[in-house]
């Protein structure tokens, strides 16, 4: 099975994530381990969302409609102007009310500033879903298959990364009443810190 996670890395390579790095105004190698946090816990947001019926069908549609994977064939189109892929929109329907726990969690452990994990967030998200796109149209996936390929991708990185997962799931299921943030912004920042 492929790792969706491991495929949107190589497709992006240096130079994509130095793109990154440049349009949020951080350091290379800080981009690259907040990706490293974010592409898993989209993805796993994106399976605990098609779990459900709706859920499945909703992405389904998303990405016949909107995310088929061209975004991938001109990443240079996509860095000069990534506002343009709705980023932010993506995010409220994958995240909802996680959103704003999500962020501290990732800006608290990789030290920086909320808005420019934000950024980061906005830009990762398109990439994930025309990665999850290009896949459904290549393997011509319905929404079950959909959902199960999701659902092998979280279990896939569970067992890969273990620690990554123990906080993504943690800030997914997060009810975000201050006792449990402060644990779980402890737990970010110890991914940070391997």
């Amino acid at each position: 099975m492929e790792n969706l996670e491991n495929e949107l890395l190589q497709q992006l390579s240096d130079d994509g994530v130095n793109k990154i790095s440049e349009k949020v105004g951080v350091e290379k190698n800080t981009t690259a381990t907040v990706l490293s946090a974010a592409i898993p816990l989209l993805l796993s947001a994106l399976a605990n969302n098609s779990s459900k019926t709706e859920g499945a069908e909703s992405l389904h549609n998303a990405l016949n409609k909107d995310h088929d994977g061209s975004i991938l064939n001109n990443l240079e189109g996509f860095f000069s102007n990534p506002d343009a892929a709705n980023g932010a929109g993506i995010l409220r329907h994958t995240l909802g009310d996680k959103q704003n726990v999500i962020t501290e969690g990732l800006s608290k452990g990789s030290g920086l500033k909320s808005n420019t994990v934000v950024q980061i967030l906005q830009i990762a998200a398109p990439l994930v879903l025309g990665m999850i796109g290009k896949k459904q149209r290549q393997e011509n996936l319905d929404t079950n298959k959909l959902s199960s390929l999701l659902s092998e991708q979280k279990s896939e990185t569970q067992k890969t990364k273990p620690g990554v997962m123990g906080v993504v799931n943690t800030l997914l299921d997060a009810n975000q009443d201050g006792s449990s943030l402060d644990d779980i912004i402890g737990m970010v920042g110890r991914l940070f810190q391997k």
